[in-house]
């Protein structure tokens, strides 16, 4: 082997390694910046100090190697735990929900502030961000939780069917 193509060889494995490092850690694109030169000095000293053939080897091996090299460190990074989940579920323990606010559906409580819609009630002795559909509620009224989604409780007039 001749010894001129040693050097280019160990350019180019460095430049994959350079790739794989780049798709794991983030560096704004400096490392594809340094994986480009890597590479380019490397075609640079076969074409200019071995042969124009044995570049062109090189260059057909870097447009190859290097997308392939990008796919797989792509599925490779989606499977590794370092990655975040693509769905959150229920069955997993996730919960976007405070359990303790589902003992509020169809509780009575008293609205402490104007609710505008938005406003503070008192709901089991607790005092609690709440809203309404829109409507305004004065201050003192009797109301009644209607619905609990996600952590917002919804409430209108005790009075109102």
């Amino acid at each position: 082997m001749n010894e001129h193509i040693i050097l280019p060889i160990i350019l180019q494995l460095a430049g994959v390694l350079v790739v794989i490092a780049e798709i794991i850690l983030p560096s704004g694109g400096i490392l594809s910046i340094l994986a480009a030169g890597v590479f380019g000095y490397s075609l640079f000293m076969v074409f200019s100090d071995i042969s124009k053939t044995t570049g062109m080897v090189f260059l057909a091996a870097d447009i190859i190697l290097i997308p392939v090299l990008v796919i797989v460190g792509l599925k490779m990074l989606a499977r590794s735990p370092a990655t975040l989940r693509k769905t959150l579920s229920r069955e997993e323990g996730v919960s976007s929900q405070s359990p303790e606010l589902d003992d509020h559906l169809d509780a009575e409580g008293r609205a402490i502030t104007d609710l505008r819609p938005a406003g503070m009630a008192l709901i089991n002795g607790k005092r609690t961000d709440v809203v309404t559909r829109g409507e305004y509620i004065d201050r003192d009224t009797e109301i009644r939780v209607t619905a609990v989604t996600g952590n917002q409780i919804v409430v209108r007039k005790k009075d109102d069917s």
